[in-house]
């Protein structure tokens, strides 16, 4: 894989370390989950660095400092939620202002954009970003953002960051991309030029299906002051007690990763040689579309797969899902448990049926989340349920 850049101290120590020092009261090695709704002053605007919690918690800056450090950012800011951050993102821009996505995107990030912003006079458009010639021409002199999802939700695509962050500086637009289904461990977005890195931290950061959160880490000090603001206007702060649960879960982050990289680069392998599968979207596959640029910008390829059957019935799928025991049905990501979802009628049903087909979700098409099980048990457990195919 390729060589990337780290900061000075190993990733697996800034996990650990980042942002958190032993409690000065009582040497706790775990930071405290501070569950107060505001902070004693000792003068009128006279504090220890917080005033009302709704702004900022020291729980929560401990999470903030720790994801910074792992994105290798000045800035980290968390969010009540993933779609909080990206809401607050936006917010940021003005009515008439263009942003330009990745045409398969996650679908709750379109439904936002449509259903939330464009009433407010937002424009959006959505172009395939593995080709950079077309990302070249759907740029407007009105486009303020450029949104990157890679590997991309459901179907694994990879988009070169650093090409299409270049494409969109020439033009003085600045560049997001959503890193949650490659974390920080295998992908770092500012690192390639993005501008700004967003995460679901109910994902892969969280990592134990347990807390709702979002985060966005960046260089920017002008998008770091807005953003903050928008947290304290807005009131999109997370709770004291997920940040401290997400806390706790970065410290095994990097464990994790590997493991569900191994796991998901074996199914994967499986999956491709079964007579009843169609398609497997993987890109740790060698002829996967994005392999090449997969290896250049990650440092693995992940935990997430997509794959179809060989006839595309939707009946036999939801067959084959029904047949699973270790592995459950059920919507969300990156947890330690293995989970599988239908995209045309679960996260992907907001979109019409001509759009799913636009972007390649087909009737059959599945998502596995594959977690950190033994991965023989999880080969059988697949292998079982696409028997009754």
């Amino acid at each position: 894989m390729a060589n990337h850049t780290r900061p000075s101290r190993g990733f697996g120590t800034l996990a650990v370390h980042a942002g958190q020092k032993p409690d000065p009261v009582t040497g706790a090695i775990m930071t405290p989950v501070y569950q107060t709704s505001t902070f004693v002053q000792e003068a009128p605007a006279e504090h220890r660095g917080y005033e009302y919690a709704r702004a900022s918690n020291p729980t929560r800056t401990a999470l903030e400092e720790n994801l910074a450090a792992l994105e290798g950012a000045a800035h980290g800011i968390c969010f009540a939620s993933g779609m909080a951050a990206l809401d607050a993102m936006l917010k940021r821009l003005r009515p008439g202002d263009h942003v330009l996505g990745m045409a398969d995107i996650y679908a709750g990030t379109i439904r936002l954009f449509r259903e939330v912003f464009e009433p407010y006079g937002l424009a959006f458009g959505f172009v395939d970003m593995t080709d950079l010639q077309a990302v070249e021409a759907a740029v407007r002199p009105e486009t303020k953002l450029v949104w990157i999802e890679t590997p991309t939700n459901p179907l694994l695509r990879v988009v070169d960051i650093a090409a299409v962050s270049e494409i969109a500086h020439a033009s003085g637009v600045d560049v997001a991309v959503d890193n949650t289904f490659a974390s920080p461990f295998l992908q770092q977005p500012l690192a390639l030029g993005a501008d700004m890195s967003l995460h679901s931290t109910t994902k892969y950061l969280g990592g134990h299906s347990d807390v709702i959160g979002g985060a966005v880490l960046t260089n920017d000090d002008a998008w770091a002051e807005n953003l903050r603001f928008q947290v304290k206007a807005s009131g999109a702060a997370p709770a004291p007690l997920d940040c401290f649960l997400v806390l706790r879960s970065t410290k095994t982050l990097h464990l994790r990763m590997e493991r569900h990289c191994r796991n998901a680069h074996a199914i994967a392998a499986f999956l491709r040689e079964h007579p009843k599968v169609g398609r497997v979207y993987y890109p740790g596959l060698p002829d996967d579309p994005g392999y090449g640029t997969a290896r250049e910008q990650m440092l693995d390829f992940g935990g997430m797969l997509s794959f179809s059957l060989a006839n595309d019935r939707k009946e036999d799928a939801v067959r084959m899902m029904a047949g699973l025991r270790i592995v459950s049905l059920a919507e969300s990501l990156g947890g330690v448990e293995s989970l599988i979802e239908h995209p045309a009628t679960m996260t992907h049903a907001f979109l019409s049926r001509e759009e799913r087909q636009a972007f390649g979700i087909t009737d059959s098409l599945m998502r596995l989340s594959v977690g950190v099980e033994e991965e023989a048990d999880l080969i059988a457990d697949l292998d079982a349920a696409l028997s009754a195919v």
